[in-house]
């Protein structure tokens, strides 16, 4: 009867997300008229590409055992860098489509760069990450105000809206489906939008590094540190260039995230990700990671994500406030490491 209590324990912490997350979106189709719709369900990932992108850079982290707090305000200042680098471009002469890709690729090589020295202080300097990264809070938004000057960035091409906030597949009854162009529409008509463009890159994103933690000797070199640092480095690893590397794969993520912002609301604003910290910390832990390292995956973390981003758009629906969603993250997070900490240990006490 005890080793039944406990394999019944076991699988429920296991899996208590995926439960919790199955319940969310039973109560919000129930009270929440329009939720369990295609466009609902497309909403939940569209507003989430943020968590789910600063989650992911945010696992890698919290594996080592560390933590990155700068990933919010670096999210801001990769917007505010890539909407300047398109307007210059474009102004320059370039073509809207060319100025976009280089843009984006200059900010997402950009983006390296607090990761660089966030990883820099904590491996080499034996900085705290704590300490190290919440002083990158106030270079990356000091920075990012200098370059706007307390304006948000403006004048972006039109294209980027089109890629921000358009759909892979339009169908409209009577004209069959296209890919990326929406078909004009007489009045009274309407079309089925599907798979926003942001949210595919942002799953390619994802996928690629799911991989690489997963099936990598980089994957397996991060687990090795946040499980024993001390065999790792007796294993041969270079623990301090790993972890210099982790946190710029946590603010290269980051950057994503203000590249999407970007493209989502056509500028870039130094708080775009200011209040997103939580809710990327929260995903990673609710995914079943542990803050003291060793554990954790990509994967599991976007459920952790999806819980946050289908409470945050089932709350919006209701009109409910934002703050209160905070305050409900806040406590599903205190939920997640109760349930990971003592239903186990209560079940062996029995």
């Amino acid at each position: 009867m005890k080793n039944r209590k406990k394999s019944l324990a076991e699988f429920f912490a296991d899996r208590w997300a995926l439960f919790f997350l199955v319940a969310e979106i039973v109560f919000f189709a129930i009270v929440s008229r329009g939720f369990l719709t295609p466009r609902g369900i497309q909403i939940i990932f569209f507003f989430g590409t943020s968590v789910f992108l600063l989650s992911v850079g945010e696992t890698f982290v919290i594996i080592t055992g560390g933590i990155d707090l700068s990933v919010g305000f670096v999210m801001g200042f990769a917007s505010i860098v890539a909407a300047k680098l398109i307007v210059v471009f474009t102004e320059s002469g370039m073509a809207p489509a060319a100025a976009i890709l280089v843009g984006m690729v200059l900010t997402f090589i950009i983006s390296l760069l607090p990761g660089l020295i966030n990883g820099s202080l904590v491996a080499f300097l034996k900085v705290p990450p704590f300490i190290a990264t919440f002083s990158m809070i106030g270079i990356s938004h000091g920075v990012s105000e200098l370059l706007i000057e307390g304006v948000p960035a403006k004048n972006l091409p039109h294209l980027a809206n089109v890629i921000g906030n358009g759909h892979l597949f339009y169908y409209a009854r009577g004209k069959g489906m296209s890919i990326f162009s929406r078909p004009e529409l007489e009045r009274g008509e309407h079309v089925l939008e599907l798979l926003p463009n942001i949210v595919i890159i942002t799953f390619i994103l994802i996928a690629v590094f799911s991989f690489i933690l997963k099936r990598t000797r980089y994957g397996q070199h991060t687990y090795a540190i946040g499980g024993n640092v001390d065999a790792a480095l007796r294993s041969g690893i270079n623990v301090k260039r790993h972890l210099v590397t982790v946190y710029m794969v946590s603010s290269f993520f980051a950057g994503a995230a203000g590249v999407i912002y970007m493209l989502q609301y056509v500028t870039g604003k130094a708080d775009a990700g200011a209040a997103l910290l939580l809710d990327g910390i929260a995903a990673v832990v609710i995914g079943g990671a542990s803050l003291y390292g060793g554990k954790g995956t990509i994967w599991r973390t976007i459920l952790g994500a999806l819980i946050i981003a289908t409470l945050e758009t089932g709350l919006r629906i209701r009109g409910v406030p934002t703050f209160d969603k905070y305050i409900l993250v806040g406590v599903i997070l205190i939920g997640a490491v109760l349930v990971d900490q003592i239903i186990p240990e209560r079940v062996e006490e029995e």
